[in-house]
């Protein structure tokens, strides 16, 4: 069996070395890397792309989810290097670098995700517990903008230490590319994979589930408003609700359980190899999850959304009836095609109306637009397109009809 990873366990000054059997990563992670690559990278463009097309009328929730589908999509463009990686056995020939980079847009898209949906989740408990709340209706988009940039930058000063501890190193003669830390730095990881932990997902994660559980009590009151309009919030609401509630049990909370527990069994000295290999591999296996959230995302914004549900069926409806209207021109000019007669043709419109029994007109008129106004006492006559002389609407015994 193939020795894929190793860690070391500090006992006194004499370090132990645990060698990990974990064939399981070559199997799993390439295929549903894969996936969330296929998948995410076009679903977060069409998101992206759709909210900038409406950014006229872009609400302080599109706002929002324009920078989480941004962050699922630079992940999405780092995930080949990974593909490659654990497909040729945890090789790594991208240099460090690129470790570095690949890491870091991991733990930053998975931690901007928490707190873009948190923002998001927070938005929908504003707007309906709170809808007439001043300090709610201040700010609109440039609030949202706002809330972004302190996202970002929060998202950063918490990864950026990632990008320090991951890096490159070498076992059985081959370049790996460590996912949290070095063997020897595994105590000095510790104090901050368990900070990250508790400011990146627990808090975010308490307030999340804080804002639904108000939003939850408000919902179901028996003296809220009635109505369709008020039941349709109601049901957008708990839709919301219900897939970031799933979002967060599929992708985030095993992943974050895993972890802790891993971090805290890595860093305490004299714990068997077996025992540590268990909690590597329960932590490992528990990392695509994460990576699937960058695919949840926008199926969350096409769930919640409905007018940007009927903007693809709208715009293939636009592009079909212009693709109609550019064939079906040719025929109404009269086109001639080779060796076809050049005397005038009919458009079908035209042979269906143009029998020989009866021809159709209308006459209207407009007493606003004429000017100037005609002398009533006058016998007017209107000619019809089919030669037929017919007396003025002005006239007492005749009223405005159609000619057949």
């Amino acid at each position: 069996m193939e020795l894929d990873n190793s860690t070391g366990q500090y006992l006194g000054s004499v370090p132990t070395t645990c060698i990990y059997h974990e064939n399981f990563k070559q199997l799993l992670l390439p295929p549903i890397y894969s996936v969330v690559l296929v998948a995410g990278l076009p679903l977060n463009a069409c998101v992206i792309i759709q909210i900038c097309m409406s950014r006229r009328a872009l609400t302080r929730t599109a706002v929002y989810t324009l920078n989480l589908a941004l962050a699922d999509l630079l992940y999405a463009c780092s995930l080949p290097l990974l593909i490659y990686n654990y497909a040729q056995g945890d090789y790594w020939p991208f240099g460090d670098f690129a470790c570095r980079l690949v890491r870091f847009l991991f733990y930053a898209n998975l931690h901007g995700s928490i707190l873009f949906l948190t923002c998001i989740s927070f938005q929908r408990y504003l707007g309906i517990c709170h809808p007439l709340a001043i300090w709610h209706k201040r700010g609109g988009r440039r609030a949202a903008w706002l809330v972004c940039g302190a996202v970002w930058l929060a998202v950063t000063a918490q990864c950026l230490p990632t990008a320090v501890f991951a890096m490159t190193g070498i076992q059985r003669n081959r370049t790996v590319c460590y996912d949290l830390s070095p063997p020897s730095l595994a105590t000095r990881y510790m104090p901050y994979g368990m900070a990250l932990t508790i400011i990146g997902f627990l808090l975010p994660f308490t307030a999340l589930l804080a804002c639904y559980y108000s939003l939850a009590r408000h919902l179901c009151r028996q003296d809220g408003p009635e109505g369709p309009v008020a039941q349709e919030r109601r049901g957008k609401a708990a839709r919301m609700a219900m897939v970031v509630a799933a979002i967060f049990a599929i992708s985030f909370l095993p992943f974050h359980i895993t972890k802790t527990a891993y971090l805290a069994v890595r860093s305490t000295p004299g714990v068997p190899c077996s025992m540590l290999e268990t909690f590597a591999a329960a932590y490992k296996g528990t990392r695509p999850f994460a990576s699937v959230n960058s695919m949840l995302d926008p199926i969350l914004f096409y769930f919640t959304q409905k007018k940007f549900r009927r903007r693809p069926q709208e715009l293939l409806q636009k592009l079909t009836a212009k693709w109609q209207g550019r064939i079906t021109e040719p025929m109404e000019a009269g086109h001639i095609g080779p060796g076809q007669p050049s005397s005038p043709q009919l458009c079908p419109m035209q042979q269906k109306t143009h029998q020989p029994q009866t021809i159709m007109s209308t006459i209207v008129f407009n007493a606003a637009e004429a000017s100037p106004a005609p002398n009533h006492s006058e016998k007017e006559s209107v000619v019809s397109s089919a030669g037929h002389k017919v007396r003025s609407p002005t006239d007492p015994k005749i009223s405005p009809v159609t000619i057949s």
